[in-house]
């Protein structure tokens, strides 16, 4: 079952970012990877060339991870040593929910480095209750809008210390 984004404001408040091109996105995953601490869950969704290998790339530098981070579409997971912290790089699109709580991901997810899961939405269920749900969307040729739903304080600080703008309650994505 994904998740529905409209569930999740219910949740939590919502803040937007955006990005007017590729170098905007870059900045944004690096001004997060600063951020991150041990046990850190980034959730990210988006379509299908949306860019959430790209964040995944420009955040996995921010953390100082050296070497090619690319999609572990085929592997599930990918860990990343040598930066700042360790980088667990999930792409959870292919598996069942079976599957998935198969895996164990609850040892990444508690362990020391930080957590980025591409498809998070289709496996909501097993997520910890505290973490950062990004959707990207495509508003245009290099352009992206981030939603963001912090769930806990850590989270909504980090949107916050951002410069996130807060959508009001009921708001239309613009």
């Amino acid at each position: 079952m994904a998740v529905d984004y409209e569930d999740l404001e219910e949740k939590g408040r919502v803040f937007e970012w955006k990005a007017e091109c590729e170098a905007d996105t870059v900045r944004f995953a690096q001004h997060l990877a600063k951020l991150a601490m041990p046990g850190t869950l980034l959730a990210l969704d988006g379509d299908l060339g949306a860019g959430k290998t790209r964040f995944a790339q420009a955040f996995a530098a921010g953390l100082g991870i050296p070497g090619i981070v690319n999609s572990p579409t085929f592997t599930i997971i990918k860990e990343y040593d040598g930066g700042r912290l360790p980088l667990y790089h999930m792409d959870v699109y292919r598996l069942s929910m079976e599957e998935a709580d198969e895996l164990g991901l609850e040892e990444y997810f508690e362990g020391e480095g930080v957590s980025l899961v591409e498809w998070a939405s289709l496996i909501v269920p097993l997520l910890p209750p505290e973490r950062l749900h990004l959707r990207i969307a495509h508003t245009g040729p290099e352009s992206r809008l981030f939603v963001c739903v912090p769930l806990g304080d850590r989270y909504e600080e980090w949107c916050r210390k951002l410069g996130m703008k807060e959508r009001a309650k009921g708001e239309i994505e613009s």
